[in-house]
């Protein structure tokens, strides 16, 4: 009898180490994490989305861990679940519970072989003392111009009344028929012919004269 016990005990540890040793991680599947993104900045509560689907589906399972993390030392987070996701909410991490720092997230697809497939997402800082966004610089206003209003005119009224241009004289040059009566042209002609012609008489006599008394 108690052989068969012991023989009993030896096949159930037997079977128990072969189940454990069967355990390996699978083939790379659908399942992923959307969200939080790699190398991004998280604070307060921060919701895990993403996908979780098997074909011989069992459960699911979501984890962090610091970073580095040589000792592969991760912290469950929240609750196992039963039933797949598919680009839905898998789990929720309230980060106010951790330091702020850089952080590891880890999805484990568990199906009914015990076989698993592990999804991680690294460099996710969490800032939720001190933010570290990157400040969204803000754009300079366009200068606003000044328009300045014309200067009024200003007229004078002068108190006495203007002065009216004195005339200037232009002097004219006299025509002929503006010269006096007393020069008559006409009577200043008729004698130059006529001392002329007594002239030309007198030569004529002369040359007469000579001619006579060169012949005599």
């Amino acid at each position: 009898m108690k052989r068969a016990i012991v023989l009993g005990m030896a096949l159930l540890t037997a079977l128990s180490i072969a189940w454990v040793a069967s355990a390996q991680p699978l083939a790379q599947g659908p399942s992923k994490i959307n969200q939080p993104a790699e190398n991004g900045v998280v604070r307060g509560t921060v919701p895990i989305v993403g996908t979780a689907v098997d074909a011989d589906f069992w459960k699911y399972e979501v984890y962090y861990a610091t970073e580095p993390n040589p000792s592969n030392q991760w912290i469950f987070i929240g609750e196992v679940h039963a039933k797949q996701v598919t680009e839905g909410l898998l789990e929720t991490w309230y980060t106010e519970t951790v330091p702020d720092g850089k952080y590891s997230l880890r999805l484990r697809v568990v199906n009914r072989t015990g076989n698993y497939r592990d999804i991680e997402t690294h460099g996710i800082l969490v800032a939720n003392t001190t933010p570290t966004d990157t400040p969204v610089p803000t754009s300079t206003p366009e200068p606003t111009a000044t328009i300045t209003p014309a200067a009024t005119p200003t007229f004078i009224i002068p108190a006495s009344p203007l002065s009216q241009p004195t005339v200037t004289p232009t002097l004219a040059r006299p025509s002929r028929s503006t010269l006096p009566d007393a020069l008559d042209l006409d009577s200043w002609r008729r004698s130059l012919i006529l001392g002329a012609e007594w002239m030309a008489g007198i030569i004529a006599v002369i040359g007469l004269i000579l001619l006579v008394r060169r012949r005599f």
